[in-house]
């Protein structure tokens, strides 16, 4: 009998053993890894790459031609800085607009599904703050800023696809509709930048000073 307890409380401590040693290898290589991975990066390291020279050029790519950076160069200011030559009226603004743009603004500007353009009553046209929904006769600052966002982004299947004439004479006709200009006026890079939006004078620069500025 005294030889059995010592038999079981052998096996015991085997079985203790074997559970510690297990512990340890489950444990042990993790530490080292982290060790490993932490020893990889270092400030020295950091140092090193930083101070490796780069080359120049990895050879992707190549420079912009003078006409590829041309296309891409036609920011409007308001004072009409960037408008490119050409005109439009608006009659022929209409034809455009019921061909490449109604579908998602509606025959006249109004009916939708997609942002109403046009004010349909004076005192939306006016420029009032109060005017629920925000068209072109009542919100818009600047008349070439209308001539600007159509020949970038409009229509909206093929943005960047009309002509100058046609953007010019779009312009014409949605400032029209929103009884800004006479049905018999031109618009051109001379004519436009004098247009005075009814909204204009709801605009007001920030001169605010000694804390957070927006320009």
């Amino acid at each position: 009998m005294g030889n059995l307890k010592i038999l079981k409380i052998t096996n015991l401590s085997w079985f203790l053993a074997g559970i510690i040693l297990l512990t340890e290898a489950c444990t042990g290589p993790q530490t080292n890894s982290k060790s490993s991975a932490n020893s990889l990066v270092t400030p020295a390291s950091v140092t090193r790459a930083d101070s490796v020279e780069w080359p120049a050029s990895f050879g992707f790519g190549k420079p912009a031609t003078p006409q590829e950076i041309a296309l891409l160069d036609i920011d409007v200011r308001p004072d009409g800085k960037g408008l490119p030559q050409g005109s439009g009226t608006v009659l022929a603004g209409k034809a455009i607009y019921a061909a490449k743009c109604a579908a998602c603004h509606g025959k006249t500007g109004v009916e939708g599904p997609n942002n109403r353009l046009v004010s349909i009553t004076e005192n939306e046209a006016a420029g009032t703050e109060n005017s629920k929904e925000k068209t072109i006769g009542n919100y818009w600052p600047y008349a070439t800023t209308l001539f600007d966002y159509i020949r970038r982004a409009m229509p909206f299947n093929a943005p960047g696809s009309l002509t100058n004439e046609e953007v010019y004479a779009l312009t014409a006709f949605l400032l029209n509709a929103n009884k800004i200009i006479p049905a018999e006026a031109t618009i051109n890079a001379e004519t436009l930048p004098k247009v005075v939006m009814p909204a204009q004078k709801l605009f007001i620069p920030d001169d605010r000073q000694g804390g957070p500025e927006v320009r």
